[in-house]
Order: C-alpha cells, then sequence, then structure tokens
C-alpha cells in the first residue's frame, strides 16, 4: 500500500505549506496532492482567508521535492482550457522528472464561479465538458503528431504537445469523481486512477468493492482492461486522543467525513482490507501540521512498511 496527502492550501500560510512538503518528502510518502479552489470550500474559514492557487503551488513543491509524486486532487475542469492544462501537466512533468499525476473533475463549488465571473453550467452539461476534456487530454498526451479535434465545447487545430509527458507512457489521469453512469463511464474510457472520495460518499469496503464492480463493467462496454486503472482512496483522517470513545462495528464501520476519532491499530485494520480489496493508495486529507504528518507516517504509514 502507498500513502499520500493532500496539502492543505486554504486558511495556512507559506510557512506551514512549506514545513508541510518537507516533511513529506523527508518521510516514508509516495505522493502530494493539491486541490483546486478559489476561496476556501469549506465554510467556517471564511472566503477572505488564504486560498493558494494549485498548479502554481504544485510547481513550487516540484521544485522544493525529488522523489514524491505531484498530483491535483483535483482541477476543476471549468476553470481552465484542458488543452492549456494539458500543456501546463506536460510541463511539469518534464521539470519533474515524471512526477506528475493529472486529477480533473467537473467542478461543483458555484460561489467561487460567480466570485470570479466563470460560467456554471448544469450538472449535465459539466459532466459532458468532463468528458469531452478528457478525450481531448488523453490524445494530447498519447498523439505522436499534432492534434485536430473538433468537439461541442472544445476545439484545436494541429495543436502540439512539445514538449509531451516525461512520464512513459503518459501522465496518468485521475478522473474525480464517482458518479455511477456518467463520471464513472469517463474514467473507464480516459482514466487511468480511480479515486473514492471520503468527502463525499462513505469509505466502505462494501461501497468501495460496488464501486469497482461498476467500473469493470463499463470497462467491458468500452473494452478497456480494468487492471490498467490504479484505485486510490482520498481518506478522512482522525486519531484517537486519549479519553476518546473507541469505534465499534469492525470493518463495517464507515470512515467518511462524520469520523469518529480512531486508534492506529483500527485504521490500520481498515486499511489493510482495503489494500486486500484491491486499492493501491491512501491519500490522506490534509493533515493539521508537519507534526500530525509524522505522527500519521508513524502510526499508520509505517505499517505498511
Amino acid at each position: 500500500m502507498k500513502f499520500g496527502t493532500q496539502v492543505n492550501s486554504f486558511g495556512a500560510d507559506w510557512e506551514a505549506i512549506s514545513a508541510y512538503i518537507g516533511a513529506l518528502e523527508g518521510g516514508r510518502w509516495n505522493s502530494l496532492y493539491i486541490a483546486d479552489h478559489f476561496l476556501p470550500p469549506i465554510g467556517d474559514r471564511g472566503e477572505h482567508n488564504n486560498a493558494f492557487e494549485a498548479f502554481t503551488l504544485l510547481s513550487v513543491a516540484a521544485g522544493m521535492t525529488r522523489r514524491v509524486e505531484l498530483g491535483t486532487l483535483v482541477l476543476g475542469n471549468t476553470y481552465r482550457n484542458p488543452a492549456l492544462v494539458a500543456k501546463m501537466a506536460a510541463t511539469l512533468d518534464q521539470a519533474s522528472r515524471g512526477r506528475v499525476v493529472l486529477g480533473i473533475g467537473a467542478a461543483w463549488f458555484e460561489r467561487e464561479h460567480a466570485a470570479y465571473g466563470w460560467d456554471f453550467p448544469a450538472m449535465r452539461e459539466r459532466s459532458d465538458r468532463l468528458e469531452e476534456a478528457c478525450r481531448l487530454i488523453r490524445m494530447l498526451f498519447t498523439a505522436q503528431e499534432p492534434v485536430d479535434f473538433q468537439g461541442s465545447y472544445y476545439r484545436l487545430q494541429q495543436a502540439p504537445l512539445a514538449p509531451g509527458c516525461f512520464r512513459t507512457p503518459h501522465i496518468p489521469i485521475m478522473v474525480g469523481g464517482v458518479g455511477e453512469r456518467r463520471t464513472l463511464r469517463t474514467l473507464a474510457r480516459y482514466g487511468d486512477v480511480f479515486n473514492l472520495n471520503g468527502w463525499t460518499i462513505e469509505m466502505s469496503l462494501p461501497e468501495y468493492r460496488r464501486k469497482a464492480e461498476v467500473i469493470e463493467r463499463h470497462c467491458a462496454a468500452v473494452g478497456r482492461d480494468p487492471g490498467e486503472i490504479r484505485h486510490t482512496i482520498h481518506m478522512p483522517l482522525r486519531l484517537a486522543e486519549a479519553g476518546d470513545r473507541p469505534p465499534g462495528g469492525g470493518s463495517e464501520w464507515k470512515l467518511g467525513p462524520g469520523l469518529t476519532p480512531a486508534p492506529a491499530s483500527f485504521l490500520v485494520d481498515r486499511i489493510g482490507e482495503l489494500e486486500r480489496a484491491g486499492v493501491d493508495e491512501i491519500i490522506f486529507q490534509p493533515l493539521p501540521d508537519a507534526a500530525y504528518l509524522q505522527r500519521v507516517e508513524d502510526e499508520i504509514v509505517a505499517a505498511f512498511a
């Protein structure tokens, strides 16, 4: 099992972010991820608090590190032209020597669209745009020649991607979201990484298995080997402190936004079950600070070394 974590880019200052990235690079961690929002998406932090732009911050992190993967969890497709996103990702992949994971989703935070003057289409159109964007990005990542593309929303005319991806065969595309009819179908067609987001859905073992079965069905329908898709989980985490009531329910206990404080041993057992079921990587929520990150590494990550 591999482990990563998001870096807190909301309501934080640069000194705290820098210390967190340094601790990640120096530890047993496989990856760091940045969320993509222009206003803090968590209400109690306030709209006027810091919200670092995702791709700029990821690029700075690339220069501070040498080994960890660098990902977006996930970019909002409505914020940038997808051909520009492909160009940005390939540039960073070259500079980081093949460490980029491009996560992209349909976008959901209506308020920041209003704040910055971006259109916020209905969910159906955002899903259509995401599917078309993933198709376009994959074409640019894999084409040997300049790309022509005529979609409903995006168009390319003899567009080269030079330099292309450093990583072979190309930068992995993580398709954000768990919608079974549209999003997971887009993943099966154009994606390389599935992410079960514990902030939006329960993270029980049966629910993970159900989503994995949906992905397999979509892969069968489009002639894709489901083994080509890596499975990750974005996991909220709260370690139990002295005096906290331990959780009950065994493997049926649900990891998610209503997370009960849990002993490390309990979490190790649950993560072990997910590993045996086919999960490749756990990506923890942003942890409070570098000291807490070290505690999670010592008490959970080390158990899988």
